[in-house]
């Protein structure tokens, strides 16, 4: 699957990763496999190989390069569903439980950044998520009373607070102080690296064709074009490309959008250089880099393949500029990278992790929907303890069949 286009920003200026790891070249054998050297992949690898695990980890592509490479680094203890629509979805334990595990990895995200000893684009940021239309104001309010009745930081700011604090003109908002942003593509390399140097085996440019169960062993093997991988369990963290090895009715592909800009002179109207997004589906999002550019988008169309028409993808540049300059008029938004890509969600909005029912031995890391990083880290504590045997209680709410 091609997974993006265009020149995201990461990709232009970070280092490439693969500079000390080469291709497969021969049979190799491991505790766990793990398919998939994104961010999630990089989370789950780093996890099992601290936790003491003797890992192998292979991506067909370099590494970080499919859809690691499109993201924009939100970290957001929010879902793409509200909390009020999410407890009608699965329940309030259910509901309340992700929100909270959500604001934890973000906790455990700085921690992480901590350990890594090089700089990821890891900082703080508070999120602002305002109301689209009038319609929405009232939905903002109750998010707002369901949130502080569970116990979250947040706070409501009606029209005119909103003024005061910033340029965009809206009926509410909801301010929160603990969320934060990350530089996605570096970070999958500090992960790669360090996992490395614990001992994890990485092998780039490696296409995994077939996963096989050997009869009455406890074991997989993995086959690809250049040896094979023996291994006790494989996890699957592919991405959106795991829409092969899982049931399609799991999920929905669509195409997103972003644009960075020339880095920007001010951010007047900016509050607290937050995080930004509103109740509109799709939304527009907004962030700011380290080195004082705007990145935005949003746009997002429900055809996978969306993305690959260079002249759709000029269009919703031109569209998400445009709603950049209704949110920020006093800002000059010059366009420097543009790109574009794949991406999936739930009907819930909440990512699958965990064994589908029938392919024991086989766990999957699905990190769905705009929190895509945050899924991937509590993928990468909630394997491990599988894998391990530990009690873990993410399971219930993360699983598949639920």
């Amino acid at each position: 699957m091609d997974l993006r286009t265009g020149l995201s920003f990461w990709r232009a200026a970070d280092p490439p990763i693969t500079d000390e790891f080469s291709p497969l070249a021969g049979d190799v054998a491991c505790e766990v496999a793990v398919v998939g050297g994104g961010i999630t992949g990089a989370l789950v690898g780093y996890a099992l190989t601290k936790a003491g695990v003797r890992a192998v980890l292979v991506d067909k592509r370099e590494l970080g390069t499919g859809s690691t490479a499109a993201s924009t680094g939100l970290l957001l203890y929010e879902i793409d569903v509200p909390l009020v629509e999410l407890i009608g979805k699965v329940g309030e334990q259910a509901a309340v439980h992700a929100y909270r595990r959500g604001l934890r990895a973000i906790d455990e995200f700085e921690q992480l950044a901590g350990e890594l000893r090089e700089p990821c684009g890891f900082s703080r940021r508070p999120s602002l998520y305002f109301a689209s239309s009038p319609a929405d104001v009232d939905a903002v309010h109750r998010e707002y009373l369901c949130r502080r009745e569970h116990g979250f930081n947040v706070e409501l700011l009606d029209a005119t607070a909103l003024r005061d604090r910033s340029s965009i003109a809206a009926g509410a908002a909801i301010y929160s102080l603990d969320d934060a942003q990350v530089d996605p593509y570096r970070l999958t390399a500090r992960l790669l690296h360090r996992a490395h140097e614990m001992g994890l085996q990485v092998f780039p440019k490696t296409h995994v064709q077939k996963v096989r169960h050997r009869e009455h062993k406890e074991s997989v093997t993995l086959e690809t074009h250049s040896g094979r991988i023996t291994a006790g369990a494989v996890v699957l963290a592919g991405g959106y490309e795991s829409v092969d090895w899982v049931p399609n009715e799991l999920s929905q592909l669509h195409s997103t959008y972003v644009v960075t800009s020339e880095p920007l002179s001010s951010f007047e109207g900016w509050p607290d250089r937050c995080l930004i997004w509103e109740t509109a589906r799709p939304y527009f999002y907004a962030r700011q880099t380290e080195d004082g550019r705007a990145m935005i988008g949003g746009e997002d169309t429900p055809v996978a393949e969306d993305h690959q028409d260079p002249a759709l993808l000029a269009t919703k540049v031109m569209r998400l500029q445009a709603r950049f300059h209704q949110l920020f008029p006093r800002l000059e938004f010059e366009p420097a990278y543009a790109w574009a890509g794949t991406f999936a969600d739930t009907q819930d909005g909440l990512a699958y992790i965990g064994t589908p029912p029938g392919r024991d031995r086989e766990y999957f890391a699905l990190g769905y929907g705009g929190n895509g990083i945050t899924y991937g880290l509590i993928a990468a504590r909630l394997i491990t303890d599988l894998v391990l045997g530990r009690p873990n209680e993410d399971a219930a709410v993360f699983r598949f069949g639920r």
